[in-house]
């Protein structure tokens, strides 16, 4: 059965409640009508980075529940997982199996050995993209003596995959045919870009390398009745090779873009990406992560871009950097904001309303984060905890705290327009972008004899729907 083109939900497994079950139960009787769809980020067992250094794909961490649970969530609303593509856990059985038996482990050529690549001179290592604070490589010792050097892009935990091996690709078909059995129906292919290694070149989405890896993912997928949600944050002509090779390309432009309009009362970037954005893309205003800024290169002047940083960076935790290895202390490029989007625009009410009715309204699949299903603000105390820049936006909601949110009159209103975005049958057909004055946005669904209008008004503030009713006669709201 294929994705409906319905809202979908971003969310930990323990992060509205404490467990999957929790999750489920919250969803069931809350949000039926305003979600079609739920992307869990990891389930898995998994020994660092927030549930992103897998141990396996195969078992659920019993702190969050069980099959079950997953089942009971993919039974009522379309299911994407994370498959963690790019490494594996150095608490993983074949990892483990390596350590132990060294060279002679039938999981050995799994991982990425250094030194069988050729030799990095210091030019090519300072070429290569990195993610930490040194070289991307650990030494290992095994128990028999054996030694290697390994490429870990991440942290030291998270042990790179080879893809120029038969055997990973064979542990991804397992991992992705047991999935899709528990009722996958789209995979978010984490840290793809990082899976491409050749030296001399910034070993990060190596063409055409990337894309031959990523076809074999899309086919895999298709096998078993998934699509697939390449997950890159760089230049967005990126996304327009990806929409190009039949897969789910990201949005990640949409959320720079549509702050500096609503911040700035000026449509003109926000209107240029959408005439020429894919429209089978999965868009996102929030993510666990933060809020990108390359994905806007080239969209956006770069002063206007340096703006929009100085202007969200001082409401929100410390920016990521982008850095090389050729001096790992510098500035760097910036990579991501850490904060919640309702606090970038400022907690208005009316400026949150009008980005997530042009997110809606904007072509493709709408994905809304759970902090910002909340209208969340951004959570000092836990980042200061964990000292991770990116929890600002990672907060911990009980039951009740979630429910109570629910009620927040700007929740009210976002619930509305997701019921709306979710049911009106004119999303079924095509978008057109209207023309407008640089302050306003206009938006167009139509389907056969059904319309709808969307009129953002950036310095008002002000949303305006007029569509097709139940009996053919227009009617307007405001959002």
């Amino acid at each position: 059965m294929s994705l409906r083109n319905q809202i979908q939900l971003i969310c930990y497994p323990n992060r509205i409640g404490t467990n999957l079950a929790d999750l489920a139960g919250f969803l069931e009787s809350h949000l039926q009508e305003a979600v079609g769809g739920v992307h869990l980020l990891p389930i898995f067992p998994s020994n660092a980075d927030a549930g992103f250094s897998p141990l396996t794909h195969l078992e659920v961490d019993p702190v969050y529940g069980s099959w079950e649970d997953v089942r009971r969530i993919s039974g009522r609303f379309d299911l994407c997982l994370d498959l963690i593509i790019n490494h594996i856990a150095d608490g993983s059985p074949e990892f483990l199996d390596f350590e132990a038996k060294g060279f002679a482990s039938p999981h050995a050529d799994l991982f990425v050995h250094v030194e069988q690549l050729g030799d990095f001179t210091p030019d090519d290592l300072a070429k290569i993209l990195i993610r930490k604070e040194k070289e991307p490589f650990r030494q290992v010792r095994c128990a028999n003596g054996d030694e290697s050097q390994l490429w870990c892009t991440f942290t030291e935990h998270q042990i790179d995959l080879n893809y120029d091996s038969p055997l990973t690709y064979e542990l991804m078909r397992r991992y992705m045919a047991f999935l899709c059995a528990c009722g996958v129906k789209l995979f978010r292919l984490d840290a793809c870009g990082y899976t491409t290694k050749r030296v001399g070149s910034s070993c990060f989405l190596v063409e055409p390398d990337v894309y031959r890896i990523l076809h074999w993912f899309r086919d895999t997928a298709r096998e078993y009745g998934a699509e697939i949600l390449p997950e890159i944050h760089d230049h967005p002509s990126y996304q327009f090779a990806l929409a190009r090779e039949g897969m789910l390309p990201y949005g990640f432009a949409l959320p720079p873009l549509l702050l500096f309009a609503l911040l700035d009362g000026d449509s003109r970037y926000l209107k240029h990406w959408l005439r020429m954005c894919p429209h089978n893309q999965v868009t996102v205003l929030d993510t666990h992560d933060g809020i990108c800024i390359p994905d806007v290169e080239g969209l956006m002047p770069e002063d206007k871009v340096r703006a929009l940083v100085e202007n969200v960076s001082g409401r929100g935790g410390d920016a990521i950097l982008r850095r090389s290895a050729a001096n790992v202390h510098s500035v760097g490029a910036i990579y991501q904001l850490t904060c919640t989007f309702y606090d970038a625009l400022k907690q208005n009410d009316d400026a949150y309303i009008c980005a997530r009715a042009i997110q809606f309204f904007a072509p493709g699949m709408p994905q809304v984060y759970y902090v910002g299903l909340f209208a969340g603000c951004n959570d000092q105390e836990l980042m200061a905890e964990t000292g991770e820049a990116r929890d600002i936006n990672r907060h911990f909601y009980s039951l009740d705290e979630a429910q109570e949110a629910l009620e927040k009159p700007v929740v009210q209103r976002l619930l509305q327009l997701m019921r709306f975005r979710n049911t009106h049958p004119a999303f079924q057909g095509g978008f057109n972008l209207l023309s407008s004055s640089r302050n306003t946005v206009i938006m167009e669904w139509q389907w056969e004899q059904d319309f709808c209008r969307l009129l953002v008004d950036l310095n008002f503030r002000t949303a305006t729907v007029n569509c097709s009713g139940d009996e053919g006669e227009e009617q307007c709201f405001r959002c």
